[in-house]
């Protein structure tokens, strides 16, 4: 009894094809624009910092000291140090694609990558309120 069908590859292949075709189109489209990384606190947009700046340094927000951000020279953003017990804002890792986004939680802050130049209503939000 054959568990696996040719049938079955092949829409397999299919999926996968059609899947890889999508975010290459859109790692092409979104993620050549110039970015900015928009700090919300409790919802409110509280920093906005440009990525296409290349410079490289860390920093905190006013509402909160205990978490640390750091901006790379190559226009990416992560959370550096942050006093939440799980830590998971720190295994999120380096943002840099337009769409992306980390929260840490029990501090109530969320970082979130958009579009330097244009917004409009059909961009991705992250945050609701």
């Amino acid at each position: 009894m054959k568990f696996v069908k040719k049938t079955d590859l092949i829409i397999l292949a299919v999926a996968l094809a059609v899947c890889l075709g999508a975010w290459f189109s859109y790692q092409f489209v979104v993620g050549k624009k110039a970015a900015k990384a928009e700090i919300y606190y409790k919802s409110e947009l509280v920093e906005t910092v440009d990525l296409t700046a290349g410079v490289d340094k860390s920093f905190s927000i006013e509402q909160n000291k205990n978490v640390v951000f750091h901006v790379f020279k190559d226009g990416s953003i992560c959370f550096q140090e942050s006093n939440c017990p799980d830590k998971v804002c720190l295994h999120a890792g380096k943002l840099h694609t337009i769409g992306e986004s980390a929260a840490c939680l029990p501090n109530s802050i969320v970082l979130k990558i958009v579009a330097k130049d244009q917004r409009s209503s059909d961009d991705l939000d992250a945050v609701i309120g």
